[in-house]
């Protein structure tokens, strides 16, 4: 099958540095870039549109909450309106940047909070979507398989591709098993590739406790904050291309809508 690998990318601000991104730039096909809300900034913003560019990697726009201290991982309750502007806020924030680099925007993917929460409320999925479509209905909707965010784009007629984490534990109702629980981030870089290889052979999502939820996905996630992250990433496409498989960026999937 066509599959392709995106990590979340360009999280570093200022001095302080997150990830491995010239790395994992070598490996990956698509990146989500932060938009300088949850994490980034203008100058990590530029430099990483730039390097993905330069190694052929697609580049998607990573919009968060406006939570620089909590890396955009605590909840907030936005109302329709101010929800909807903070998504468009960056994702004019990030074309502008990507066309000045010589790029173009091909995706968008909502970064942590913004994106469980909306993972499971339909209402603010609807939000986020409609957001994304009034903003440029050709991007291509990164979204969690299974998820509410993943049907509201689908119901939109957008390019959706349904994605799944290699670095992450399941819950028998398909969410991520939450940060604050023991396991719910794969330590080890075999454990990644197996997790990965179990939901590929399974044809979904394989929760902790062995359950399948068949679904379709054609994108795997490795988060660029592990700290295997690049050894991971390496590993995986490694695996996936001895398996048969072939990797492609984002706008290189056949899209299907409803």
């Amino acid at each position: 099958m066509k599959i392709n690998l995106n990590a979340d990318l360009g999280e570093s601000f200022g001095p302080w540095p997150m990830g491995d991104d010239t790395n994992l730039l070598k490996i990956v096909d698509s990146a989500n870039i932060a938009c300088g809300f949850h994490a980034g900034d203008p100058v990590v913003m530029s430099r990483t549109l730039r390097a993905a560019l330069a190694q052929s990697v697609s580049i998607g726009a990573h919009p968060g909450f406006a939570d620089l201290q909590g890396f955009g991982r605590r909840k907030m309750e936005l109302p329709s309106e101010e929800l909807t502007a903070l998504v468009q806020f960056q994702l004019s924030s990030i074309e502008g940047m990507a066309r000045t680099a010589g790029g173009k925007l091909t995706h968008v993917k909502p970064h942590g909070a913004l994106n469980n929460m909306a993972c499971d409320d339909r209402t603010m999925a609807d939000v986020i979507t409609s957001a994304v479509h009034q903003y440029d209905a050709s991007l291509i909707f990164l979204a969690p398989a299974l998820s509410e965010l993943e049907k509201s784009a689908r119901a939109l007629n957008m390019h959706v591709a349904g994605e799944v984490f290699a670095d992450r534990a399941y819950t028998d109702t398909g969410s991520l098993v939450p940060r604050n629980q023991p396991g719910a981030v794969l330590v080890s870089v075999d454990d990644c590739i197996e997790h990965v290889r179990n939901m590929i052979k399974a044809g979904g999502i394989v929760s902790v406790t062995g359950k399948i939820l068949l679904t379709s996905f054609t994108s795997i996630c490795i988060h660029g904050d592990n700290h295997h992250a690049v050894e991971s990433a390496k590993r995986i496409r490694q695996t996936l291309l001895a398996d048969g498989h072939e990797l492609v960026a984002l706008p290189d999937l056949t899209y299907h809508t409803k």
